[in-house]
């Protein structure tokens, strides 16, 4: 059941409340309010479960002071973490599963006379268009190539599934809400099964199917061509598609030898029989936790569970655990017999035709990716023309070229997909699987790794035979290899041409009208104050930020920011400097992952700025007019309510440094944002925003807004401690660290900090243990001990300063002096 957000206020960098003026009721429909038993009992971990939910408090907000030290939001803080019996690892492809790694596998040639032919499908038809399909197997030009791949995506049986999956969904929805009104109890078994590929399954529909072809052409004087032309394509719903490709070159070279059908059928069993049965199921945070990182023994433990409860079902076969020595029963990491080498990939072997094939499985899987391509080579390719022979964009668009003419071709390409608008890839006299992988990189590239939308309307390859049905598609992105397409400016937005590295914006694109919050910022091109944007920019960059702050941008103060209201050439100059200095693939795209949570979060700014409300965030109304803080006489935290917290910690969304540069930074912003709002991508987020919230441990706090505040603001000794008390309250469990350290991963990971992806980590945390209160002092030393002895927080501890270290080892020595004391 949906309620409508009500109109409140807004809440500025500091935490406090302050009323707009002109604003709008939303009518953005929300999830229901049912949760607030569980986000207004963040502190009442030791209370009765059947407490009931407390009335907020009348009073005065006069005097707003931290807790001290011996105050019970304190002694909250230092509870030891409740650990429940740990429960068996599930897998994420279970051995006894019914679903196929592999769906079918065709075989297409070309014939002189007839064309492009199914030659045979297995196990059955696919359905649908035959010659269509043969068509895509085998593109263009091919014959020119002794070896070419594709990819495209199938919407196979959309009306038949679609029911099942809806069915899958509801079971989810009334999961998800008995998990919502039990959440006061403060268990997380719900969110520990939870995973992000549970809702994978948009409001388009049910999965795609996606398919990875090889076409070979070998030389035959026999024949009236003079060449055998032949494709095998591979139709699986695992978006990792790429480890297919060994087996592929193997198959195909077998039927041109044995052109049966039972070649194929060899090839389906020995795909299907692959075991992933020992990859251990992730859920949310953890996969986001193991792409921001690379450590390459992250979750370790999981694996030697996973392996462990495998050795226990096969009892006596294999060894029981009673066979094992004493110490690999006490300490299971020490044993490696059959760990991964790095945590990242599952590695497993199919056996086909004879031939051991390793297949590395990718274990956090990220939304809209697909296959193997390189971000790195798609930003290289348009970008090196740019910066030697820049060429401005004409015309110029409101959602496209944020940055005037010369807006960086890359941010041209991501304003055009957050947007919607139609992106061709041409490339002319090129392998389809250029363009394919351009198309797979770009949809990535917008997504990162939160936004869906993207791929369900992308065609790695198309040709001119499909052009009426690709123009019925709003806002497609395609790859195609001829320059026909290039003359239509009708056909499309954006044309990105991989030959020569430039992008082109169609004469022909529509600009829609201005939009209110375009207008409100036209009207208010100086409020809240007199300060321009570009004076925000250099007051920014005067203490040592910089708009992309937490993006992995440089944060050294440069002339070029008071040109750059956006941040957008910032970024970008991040972007090349860190492929120049060779961080890797993994590294640039965590930096468009972050670019994207930003954006996002700029994005729920300026709707609550100028509409009043957002769809971009779920928050209950009851917690944005707190009454007065937590002080030494307070009651119990288990009868304290949560709108009585102090406001610094009641804040949500984005952190500036005052409202100068909030509305300096979305007045720059402001145009593609409205060019998202419409989009199928941002429906998608408000959708996924909902189950995020439904099962997230920590909903009464905005942890990565408190953690922002710690690591962007100068906070004075009362705001920091109830910042750091309130955090250390609501972190307890092993999913609630599991949020935390998500947020610190994606808040503040720079590349500069170290190869472990994690940037500077706890360090923000960790700065807690100097604070001048001992109390804030002790309940940091606690939190931090949690995250020490948590299976992902370890790394996160090692790559902590030895001086944090020595001031935590001080707070933990006072601490069970204390303790020695009362005993």
């Amino acid at each position: 059941m949906a309620t409508v957000l009500p109109l409140h206020a807004n809440t500025n960098s500091t935490g406090s409340a302050s009323t707009s003026t002109s604003l709008r009721q939303s009518t953005s429909s929300f999830p229901s309010s049912g949760d607030r038993s569980t986000a207004q009992s963040f502190l009442t971990r030791s209370a009765d479960p059947s407490t009931h939910r407390s009335q907020p408090s009348n009073a005065s907000n006069d005097s707003h002071r931290s807790s001290l030290s011996n105050g019970p939001l304190t002694m909250a803080a230092h509870r030891p973490p409740q650990r429940r019996v740990q429960k068996p690892i599930k897998s994420r492809y279970p051995a006894d599963s019914m679903e196929k790694h592999v769906e079918y596998i065709l075989v297409a040639s070309f014939d002189i006379d007839r064309g492009s032919v199914m030659e045979h499908q297995y196990p059955g038809p696919v359905g649908g268009d035959e010659v269509m399909l043969a068509e895509l197997m085998l593109p263009d030009q091919t014959h020119l190539r002794s070896q070419d791949w594709t990819i495209f995506f199938l919407h196979k049986d959309a009306e038949a599934e679609e029911e099942g999956f809806e069915g899958k969904r509801r079971k989810r929805r009334t999961r998800g809400e008995g998990q919502a009104e039990g959440g006061a109890q403060r268990d997380d078994e719900g969110e520990e099964d939870w995973d992000s590929d549970d809702e994978q399954d948009s409001m388009d529909g049910p999965p795609l199917v996606y398919v990875l072809n090889l076409v070979n052409t070998k030389t035959d004087h026999t024949v009236k061509r003079g060449a055998v032309v032949k494709a095998m394509a591979i139709c699986t719903r695992h978006s990792f598609l790429h480890i297919y490709k060994p087996l592929l070159l193997l198959a195909l070279e077998q039927y041109f030898a044995h052109p049966q059908v039972e070649t194929l059928a060899n090839l389906y069993n020995a795909v299907n029989g692959m075991d992933l049965s020992l990859m251990p199921r992730l859920n949310f945070y953890e996969q986001f936790i193991l792409q921001a990182s690379g450590a390459k023994d992250l979750f370790i433990e999981k694996f030697e569970a996973i392996i462990a409860q495998r050795v226990a079902e096969n009892g006596s076969e294999t060894g029981s655990q009673g066979s094992m020595s004493p110490a690999l029963q006490q300490h299971p990491s020490r044993s490696r017999f059959g760990l991964p080498r790095d945590t990242h990939e599952f590695e497993s072997v199919v056996h086909y035709a004879h031939v051991p094939v390793p297949i590395k499985i990718p274990v956090a899987l990220s939304a809209e990716t697909v296959g193997d391509f390189s971000l790195i080579k798609l930003i290289t390719t348009f970008s090196t023309p740019h910066s030697t022979s820049p060429v401005p964009f004409t015309p110029t668009h409101p959602h496209l070229t944020t940055s005037g003419p010369n807006t960086h071709p890359i941010i041209v390409l991501l304003n055009a997909l957050l947007t919607q608008k139609r992106v061709i890839f041409l490339g002319h006299n090129l392998p389809s699987s250029e363009v394919a992988e351009a198309v797979l990189a770009a949809c990535a590239l917008a997504s990162g790794g939160m936004l869906q939308g993207f791929t369900r309307h992308a065609f790695p390859y198309t040709d001119l035979t499909k052009i009426d049905d690709l123009l019925k598609v709003p806002g497609f992105i395609a790859g195609v290899t001829n320059p026909a397409f290039g003359h239509k400016t009708e056909w499309w937005d954006v044309l990105c041409d991989i030959s020569t590295g430039r992008m082109r914006i169609s004469n022909k694109i529509e600009t829609g009208p201005p939009t209110e919050g375009v207008t409100y910022f036209q009207q208010n091109p100086m409020a809240p104050s007199t300060m321009s944007a570009s004076a925000g920019i250099v007051a920014i960059a005067a203490v040592g930020h910089s708009l992309s702050a937490g993006l992995g941008g440089n944060a050294i103060p440069t002339g070029s920011l008071s040109g750059d209201p956006t941040g957008d050439a910032a970024f970008m100059t991040s972007i090349l400097t860190a492929i120049n200095e060779r961080h890797g693939e993994n590294a640039i795209r965590t930096k468009f992952r972050l670019w994207i949570a930003k954006f996002t979060r700029l994005a729920s700014a300026f709707e609550e700025l100028v509409y009043g409300a957002s769809a971009l965030l779920i928050h209950d109304p009851s917690l944005t007019s707190p009454k007065a803080p937590l002080s030494p006489d307070s009651p119990d935290p288990a009868a304290t309510p949560a709108s009585d917290l102090p406001p610094e910690v009641l804040g949500h969304g984005y952190v500036w440094l005052s409202n100068q540069h909030r509305h300096a930074e979305l007045a720059a912003n402001a145009t593609r944002i409205e060019g998202w709002r419409n989009t199928r991508s941002y429906y998608n987020f408000v959708q996924d925003l909902t189950t995020y919230y439904t099962h997230r441990p920590v909903k009464a706090l905005d942890l990565q807004h408190l953690h922002d505040k710690l690591a962007k603001l100068r906070l004075g000794p009362d705001v920091s401690a109830n910042i750091y008390l309130a955090i250390c309250a609501a972190v307890q469990t092993e999913q609630e660290i599991n949020q935390l350290l998500a947020t610190i991963a994606s808040g503040s990971w720079d590349a500069r900090q170290g190869s472990a992806g994690m940037g500077q980590g706890l360090f923000y945390l960790a700065l807690g243990l100097f604070h001048p209160r001992k109390g804030v002092r002790e309940a940091v030393a606690g939190l931090l001990g949690r995250i020490r002895e948590h299976e992902a927080g370890r790394h996160f501890w090692g790559a902590l300063g030895r001086f944090a270290k020595v001031a935590w080892e001080r707070a933990e020595m006072g601490i069970q002096r204390g303790e020695n004391r009362e005993v």
